[in-house]
C-alpha cells in the first residue's frame, strides 16, 4: 500500500511538471542558425528530462531499500521532496527582483491605459526560464508549472488573482544570480514592454531572498488513483 501511494504521488508530480505555461514560438521561416538553436534547446530539454527521470529512479530505489526498515520515514522524506518540486514549500536563495511600472500616467497620455497583457507577461516568464530561473513569484504569489495567466473580462489574472496594481514585483531565484542579471540586462525585452507603455527595471543580484509556497489547490485532470487488487498486487 505504501509503495502504491508513492507511485500515485510520482504520477501526480510528473503530470504537474509537464503542464507548463510555456507557449511555442511560431515562426514563418527559420534559417539554419534558428534551426540549430531550436535543436540545441530540444537537446537541453532532453538532458533535463533524463536528469529528472534518474532523480526519481534514485528516490524509488532509496524508498525500496528503506521501506522494510522504516516505511513511514521513507514515505515522509519522499513526500517532502515532491512538495518542494511542486512549489508547495517556501524557498530561499540568491536572485533578482524585476519591477514593472507605468512609463507615463493616464493624465499625461489623456486616455485610460490598458493593463499588462498575458502574452507579454508569459513571454517574460519564458525568457526567465530560458535563463535558468529556478523559482518565480509575481506580486508575492508563487508561479508553478500549472499556473494560468490569462485575460478575464479585460483584466490580466494569474490563477484568478488580478494584476492591475502597479508596480508589479517579480522575484526570481537562480543559482547563478549574476548570470541571470547580466542576461536580462542584455535582453531587448524592455523594448517590448515600452511599446505597451511599461518600464522594466532589474535589481542588482541579491544574496538571499524568499519566495513563498504555492497557496492554492493544485488540480490535475485525467488522473485517478490506481485500484489495488486484493493482496496488494
Amino acid at each position: 500500500m505504501s509503495f502504491s501511494f508513492l507511485t500515485m504521488i510520482f504520477g501526480l508530480m510528473l503530470a504537474i511538471q509537464f503542464q507548463t505555461i510555456k507557449e511555442p514560438i511560431v515562426r514563418d521561416t527559420r534559417d539554419m542558425w534558428q534551426l540549430r538553436e531550436d535543436l540545441k534547446k530540444e537537446q537541453q530539454l532532453q538532458v533535463e528530462l533524463l536528469s529528472e527521470i534518474r532523480k526519481y529512479n534514485e528516490i524509488i530505489e532509496t524508498y525500496k531499500a528503506e521501506e522494510n526498515q522504516n516505511p513511514e520515514v521513507a514515505l515522509k522524506e519522499t513526500l517532502n521532496v515532491l512538495k518542494e518540486e511542486a512549489g508547495l514549500t517556501e524557498v530561499t536563495g540568491p536572485g533578482i527582483i524585476i519591477t514593472i511600472n507605468r512609463l507615463f500616467s493616464e493624465e499625461l497620455i489623456g486616455e485610460p491605459l490598458p493593463n499588462i497583457s498575458p502574452e507579454l507577461l508569459k513571454r517574460l516568464i519564458n525568457e526567465l526560464n530560458s535563463y535558468d530561473a529556478e523559482e518565480i513569484s509575481i506580486q508575492g504569489r508563487r508561479v508553478i508549472n500549472s499556473t494560468v495567466i490569462r485575460d478575464i473580462n479585460g483584466q490580466t489574472k494569474m490563477d484568478n488573482y488580478s494584476l492591475h496594481t502597479y508596480p508589479i514585483e517579480i522575484k526570481v531565484i537562480s543559482e547563478n544570480a549574476d548570470k541571470l542579471y547580466n542576461r536580462m540586462n542584455a535582453s531587448t525585452t524592455d523594448e517590448d514592454f515600452a511599446i505597451d507603455n511599461l518600464s522594466l527595471s532589474i535589481s542588482n543580484p541579491i544574496d538571499s531572498m524568499t519566495i513563498p509556497a504555492y497557496e492554492d489547490t493544485i488540480r490535475v485532470k485525467n488522473m485517478k488513483p490506481l485500484e489495488i487488487e486484493e493482496g496488494g498486487k
